[in-house]
């Protein structure tokens, strides 16, 4: 999309996209390792991120980066930076 070195340090991600239903918007599914404070077990947390797709180009399945933007709607503080891998269907 754009040069990041020029907007500054913006947060990206990686993770699967959930739902692509929405008109330029897709659903990303971030997973991260934490680990337990007390017992050191690690734990799988995951997160949902709304995220701005201006061409429709990412389906179900697909793995991208996301980097975080200005808020585009009421849910969308993410866009899409690249697809990584394309699903299999």
């Amino acid at each position: 999309m754009e040069n990041t070195e020029t907007r500054g340090k913006r947060k990206i991600l990686a993770g699967v996209v959930v739902s692509d239903k929405g008109d330029k918007t897709c659903v990303v599914e971030v997973e991260r390792l934490v680990r337990h404070g007390l017992y050191s077990k690690t734990l799988r947390k995951t997160a949902r991120y709304h995220a701005h797709d201006e061409g429709n180009e990412a389906k179900t399945g697909d793995k991208v980066e996301i980097m975080s933007t200005r808020p585009i709607s009421k849910l969308k503080r993410w866009r899409v930076c690249r697809i990584v891998e394309k699903a299999v269907n």
